[in-house]
């Protein structure tokens, strides 16, 4: 058995999708804007300098699912969805992951953003496997706390292994796909690493290994 594993944010759509739900949520004036703006884009640079406490992320990013109710949330994922995501869907994106398809190999994506955002992505995108943060949701709310590992880094692998486990897979092979240097251990961990439009640390990191690195945007 083949897997084949995608990052989602930067690598199968041309953007971020944690950040832009924080971005839609201070347009649609659910949250206080100049404040949560700030903070969004603090984190995301943190994020991008490898920086990134992710605990301490959570409890920010996964604050308004707690203080709305989830029929308002599902609307305006919805709503979300048409106005930020779909543009940014790549159609080399949508061939690679058909070229692996049609190879009949398991299809998987890893993302550190959390389930309630990436789900419906991934049904978009046709993967049928997907590793989430995931928040946690009791009594018919999102409680704005976490449920396990979060899949940030180090935590992709750790929540790799259990699926493997919890599926009782051992592939023989794996390919994996991503733009960033916060995926090192787990783009170290598969047989197949490959550079997606990487970030200027995993550009270097993936010439000096002789990573293959590819582009689903030119």
């Amino acid at each position: 058995m083949i897997l084949a594993i995608f990052d989602l944010d930067n690598t199968l759509i041309a953007g971020d999708s944690d950040y832009l739900w924080g971005e839609y949520l201070s347009e649609i004036g659910v949250v206080d804007r100049e404040r949560y703006e700030r903070l969004n884009a603090g984190y995301y640079q943190q994020y991008q300098e490898g920086t990134l406490n992710i605990n301490e992320f959570l409890s920010f990013s996964l604050r308004p699912l707690a203080d709305h109710a989830w029929t308002d949330l599902y609307r305006w994922r919805m709503e979300f969805l048409t106005k930020k995501i779909a543009p940014i869907v790549l159609p080399k994106a949508d061939e690679l992951i058909g070229r692996h398809r049609h190879q009949r190999h398991q299809l998987l994506i890893i993302t550190s953003t959390n389930r309630f955002v990436t789900e419906p992505i991934a049904d978009r995108l046709g993967i049928p496997h997907l590793i989430a943060t995931e928040p946690e949701f009791a009594n018919g709310q999102y409680t704005g706390q976490v449920v396990g590992t979060p899949s940030f880094a180090e935590g992709k692998v750790t929540r790799l292994h259990a699926w493997l486990r919890q599926k009782r897979l051992t592939p023989d092979e794996m390919w994996c796909y991503s733009d960033s240097h916060n995926d090192l251990p787990l783009l170290e961990f598969t047989t197949h690493p490959v550079a997606v439009d990487p970030d200027p640390v995993l550009h270097r990191e993936a010439l000096a290994r002789g990573w293959s690195i590819v582009s689903l945007r030119s």
